[in-house]
This record gives structure tokens, sequence and C-alpha cells, in this order.
């Protein structure tokens, strides 16, 4: 004699089916959904209980702490469940009273969606004889290999396929005019779908949505320096250029791809390495320019600051506004020794041109470019030899294939 465990599943009306004998070791209640969204929160419940939560997710993890008494430490699901679309959940030690019907939920960006309704049905135990358990498990097998391979079939024609998780990595000079961050798929793509780029910092660098580009959406950081290609659903091709990279824009860049409902169709990661601006010359030489270049035609209320950082104490070299410079606001160790260029706010050349540079002048320089509305900043390194020094001894700032920020040498004029 042997205790049978019968699972058979049916669709009627959107109601899912789902019987098995009490006795059973567990019983799966299936969910599946085609595109999970971002940040999602999975709920099983059961309206005729208070509480009604059997199992809640969310992409912390199981969220337990409402769940009915009667199902603590019964309820589990996949630990990939929110990667994998599979919400399905399984319910340890099925009894009579376990009998009902269950709701499975997911709830993004506010809204919530009703994925499957399953009805459990936990029968009496019943003996059957051997060849008709070996039958109905042949029958049990047969329908679970159709249901899998149907599933498979019909996600395989709605899913769009997704990009390559490995993040690949793009490295520049920070003088460059600009860089393409790659994003391509074969696929064809509605043409309500929304584009975000964003970066390490969630910032929205990009915004692309039926068949717009968005610039009110972007962070100021990028206003005026990104382009994608028209028509760029056709193609596939989702790439992104970036005008005048700068040590600041390094970092790792996500093109996310959603639908109406504001499902992921797809993500790709690009890493993007700047390497910073280094510039050196020799004491006695009559100057030396310290260069950044962007995007022209900015305001005419913007700033420019010109600033050594390191080594400490910060000082400032050099200061535009208001249409004019500043020498006033200078520290006076740079006082009459720096220029800039002419109509550099409709050039966006904002190099700085540093007179008789000298060994004190080493360090981190960094310009910044903002108002109201725009911001734009570069790092440049400049290191000055002294003319006497064997050249083997003396210290660089950094390594000059690096792309991080260096180590400062120590400022040799620390009273000024």
């Amino acid at each position: 004699m042997f205790v049978v465990t019968l699972t058979l599943l049916y669709v009627l009306q959107h109601v899912l089916g789902v019987d098995v004998y009490e006795g059973a070791a567990s019983v799966l209640l299936p969910c599946y959904i085609s595109s999970v969204p971002l940040d999602p929160t999975v709920l099983w419940s059961r309206n005729t209980l208070s509480p009604s939560t059997i199992h809640q997710r969310d992409s912390d993890g199981d969220d337990l702490k409402d769940q009915n008494l009667c199902y603590k430490g019964r309820t589990s699901m996949r630990t990939d469940a929110l990667t994998a679309g599979d919400l399905s959940l399984t319910l340890r030690k099925p009894s009579v009273s376990d009998s009902g019907n269950y709701t499975c939920t997911i709830t993004a960006f506010g809204n919530e969606r009703r994925l499957a309704d399953v009805e459990l049905q936990v029968k009496e135990p019943n003996t059957l004889p051997t060849d008709v358990l070996v039958l109905l498990s042949v029958l049990l097998i047969a329908l679970v290999v159709i249901v899998v391979l149907g599933l498979y079939l019909w996600r395989s024609k709605v899913h769009l396929r997704r990009l390559e998780t490995k993040v690949q990595q793009v490295e520049v000079d920070s003088e460059v005019e600009s860089v393409q961050l790659p994003c391509e798929t074969t696929v064809q793509l509605p043409e309500d779908v929304r584009v975000k780029w964003t970066n390490s910092k969630n910032w929205k660098v990009h915004v692309y949505q039926n068949g717009f580009n968005l610039p009110e959406e972007q962070h100021q950081f990028y206003r005026g320096r990104t382009e994608m290609k028209r028509n760029l659903l056709k193609p596939g091709d989702l790439s992104l250029t970036l005008k005048h990279p700068t040590d600041e824009d390094r970092g790792t860049f996500t093109c996310t791809v959603y639908n109406r409902e504001g499902n992921i169709l797809m993500k790709k990661q690009v890493e993007l390495k700047v390497r910073v601006c280094q510039v050196e010359v020799e004491e006695g030489v009559e100057s030396v320019q310290l260069p950044f270049r962007t995007t022209g035609d900015l305001p005419e209320d913007a700033e420019v600051w010109w600033t050594r950082e390191e080594p400490k104490p910060q000082k400032t070299a050099h200061m535009y506004q208001d249409g004019s410079d500043q020498p006033e606001e200078q520290n006076q160790f740079y006082r009459d020794r720096t220029e800039m260029k002419r109509n550099l706010l409709k050039t966006g050349d904002f190099s700085l041109i540093l007179k008789n540079p000298k060994v004190r002048d080493t360090g981190k320089y960094v310009c910044e470019v903002k108002n109201s509305n725009i911001m734009r900043r570069k790092t440049v390194l400049l290191q000055v030899k002294d003319r006497i020094q064997d050249t083997d001894q003396t210290v660089d700032i950094r390594n000059r294939s690096s792309s991080t920020d260096p180590t400062p040498l120590i400022d040799a004029d620390q009273s000024v």
C-alpha cells in the first residue's frame, strides 16, 4: 500500500487549480512573470484569513513579519525569484485546512498587478494499487514536460533578448571631443519604450521616450553633452555619445529600457575610464596651459572657478564672473599670473594660462563652471620640475597610465 501524492494543474478562467493529497512533503503554487520590474514586492495572500499574508518577498529578501502564523516555517520562494521571474510558492506539509484560493500579486512604482489565482485543494490521502500509481506518475511527468515546454516557447516569443551582463569597459583621454558608450540589441524595440542612461550616482545622464529626447529630465552635469542616434529603435542601437568627457565622468553607466508599464525589457552597463589630464613643464618657461574644453554657448551668468585643491591649503587661482575676470578673488600667490581666453562662455574653452610657473605651483587644479542650470568640472594635474634637479630624482604626481585621483605632492609654499 502506498500513499499517493498527485499534483494536477489546469487553467480555467485564469484560475489555476492545484490538487494534492495530505501527507505530501510539499506542493508548488505556480506564478510566473515574463519581465520583473525594478524594486518589486511580491505578495502571496489568502483573503479568507486574517492576517491574509502567506508570504512576502522584495529586493532585500523575504519579509515575513505580517505572515499568518498558520504558515510559519512552511513557505518559501526561489532565491533568484525576482531575477528569473519564477514567483512560485512552495508550501510544505499541506493539510486539508490549507485548501482555498491563493493570490499572487506584484507591486512596483506604486502599481499593483495581479499575476495569478491558484485554487489549492488538499485531499484526504487515498490508497491506490502500484500499477495505477505508476501510470499516474507517467501522466504527471508528461503533463509537466508539456507545461514547461509550452511556457518556454511562450516566453521566448514575448521576451526581448537580454544583453550580456558583463560590464564593457571604455577608456579615453580627458581631451577627446567625445566618447561613445555602446549599447546595442538585435531586436527591434517597440515605439513606446523609455530608454534611460544613468551613472554610478544614479544621475539621469540621458532620457529618451516615445521618439523624443527629454533634456529636462537630465542632471545638469550632463545637459548639452549627450546625444543618441535618430531613429534609434530601427537599428536597435541605443549607444550614447558623451561630449567632452572629464575625469568627473568616470564610473559605471547603465542603459535601461522599459516598456510602457514600467517593466524592464533589457539593461546593459558600461564602465567609462577617463584618464586624468596631466601637464608637466620645467621651471623657467614663460607660461603653461591647463586645458579644459567643453560645450559652448553657455549662459552669460555662468561662473568659472579655477582652484588649486591640493596640496592644502586650497587656493583660488582664477575667477570669472559677470562677464569678466575677478582678480580680487584670487589668492595673492596667483595675482597677475593667470589669464583665460576671450568669449570663453561662447566657445566653451576654459583653459587657464599660468605665467612663470614655479615648482611650488605643482598640484591638483580643479575648474568648475556652473550656474543654476549647468555644471561642468575638470581636474588637471600640474607638475613643475626644478630646472637644476636631476630628472631621475623628480617625483611624479602619479603614474601617467592611471585613471584614478593622484596623491598630491607636499606644497612647497604652505605659508602663502
